[in-house]
């Protein structure tokens, strides 16, 4: 125990003997803790982030016919395929909407004069997710009425129409009839469609128990949304189930790119705070030899020795870590806000495996230490360099 004692005494002695050059060495691992800290924890948030905003853009996974023309029905699919896709995916849940595209005709209601239009009927869940845009009119109270229908924008101006308002749908001698609860507008092909009840599109094309294809929006990344798609494909042999290949190209490009400078500016950012704290190190070794030759003098030995200047980096480099990733870790939820828009959740792994790399790097700027152990006392007495 005394021992024990003298040890963190002297390493105590170590530390406090020139607070200058404590203050500049914890202040060179402190800004290095807290810019790695800052940029893995955006580099982690960064994929989430990503992944949201493609998910915004609508569907990535498409569900079609394998076969188009060879059942008889035309490209088309049974109904039934959308209850068999998986509800989830890594924990988060995947909308999937089946749709039926039908050429038709549409009159406001009350007027003769019919225009063709192509009518969407849809089915499943999480529409808004698969379909982007926005909804300029909206009357939730009608969207559960079961003639209830959306209009995309350039066609409710084409034909004249607002929310609550009903209209006509014909296709072949069929028709049907259905009141629009909102106008939604994407900016894509989406703008000039009428969607409505699968039903109704169903039996306005006469295809009962038929779809076009399924939509879906899978979150994840470019690698698990492969490997989704290869066991969607496996369980469901009779379709062709393929991702879209310009959202997962684009998707993984940009977060490869923006990943790969995060690394190397985390890897530069450590290379400089070695350099900044192996100058310190320097500066340490050439004061401190008459202390290491006074000290194997009176019989401390090369191991000892090594362990106290082991023990003082590593006390530094737990400081500097502690602090400097918790800054970092605030900083980057304001980086996050700045570049997405969005402030970037801490992640905690980020903090113990960023103060663990301080703590590596203050021992390894601690080399020019290791000349300390091959002093000579005599050569010290002696005032030899």
């Amino acid at each position: 125990m005394p021992t024990t004692a003298m040890f963190w005494r002297i390493v105590r002695r170590l530390l406090t003997a020139n607070y200058a050059r404590l203050f500049v060495i914890l202040l060179a691992l402190g800004a290095g803790a807290a810019v790695t800290s800052a940029l893995l924890n955006l580099q982690i948030d960064a994929k989430r982030r990503l992944t949201t905003e493609f998910r915004a853009l609508g569907a990535n996974v498409i569900v079609a016919p394998r076969d188009a023309g060879t059942d008889g029905n035309g490209a088309t699919l049974d109904e039934a395929v959308l209850g068999q896709l998986p509800a989830h995916h890594e924990g988060k849940p995947v909308p999937a909407v089946a749709f039926l595209y039908v050429i038709g005709e549409i009159a406001k209601a009350g007027e003769i004069h019919f225009e063709p239009a192509v009518i969407a009927g849809t089915q499943g869940h999480g529409l808004t997710e698969i379909r982007p845009g926005r909804r300029s009119e909206y009357v939730a109270a009608l969207e559960s009425d079961p003639e209830a229908c959306e209009i995309g924008a350039k066609a409710a101006t084409q034909f004249a129409v607002h929310a609550e308002d009903s209209l006509q749908l014909r296709n072949e001698g069929r028709t049907a009839a259905c009141k629009v609860f909102a106008v939604v507008a994407t900016g894509g092909a989406e703008d000039t469609q009428l969607f409505t009840r699968l039903g109704t599109a169903q039996s306005l094309a006469n295809l009962p128990g038929r779809i076009s294809l399924i939509q879906l929006s899978v979150t994840g990344t470019p690698d698990s949304l492969n490997h989704f798609i290869a066991h969607l494909g496996q369980s469901l042999p009779g379709v062709d189930v393929r991702g879209i290949k310009q959202l997962a190209e684009a998707e993984g490009r940009i977060y490869n790119r923006i990943s790969g400078l995060l690394s190397a500016t985390v890897i530069l950012v450590l290379i400089l705070t070695s350099l900044c704290v192996m100058a310190g190190m320097s500066n340490v070794a050439i004061e401190r030899k008459n202390d290491v030759g006074l000290m194997k003098a009176i019989g401390g030995s090369v191991r000892r020795v090594v362990r106290l200047f082991l023990a003082e980096a590593i006390l530094m480099g737990i400081v500097g870590g502690l602090v400097g990733s918790a800054i970092g870790l605030l900083v980057s939820i304001w980086l996050g806000k700045a570049v997405f828009g969005v402030a970037a959740q801490p992640r905690w792994i980020v903090y113990p495996f960023s103060v663990a790399i301080t703590v590596i790097v203050s021992i390894a700027s601690a080399f020019p230490l290791r000349r300390l152990a091959s002093i000579r006392p005599a050569s010290v007495f002696r005032g030899e360099a």
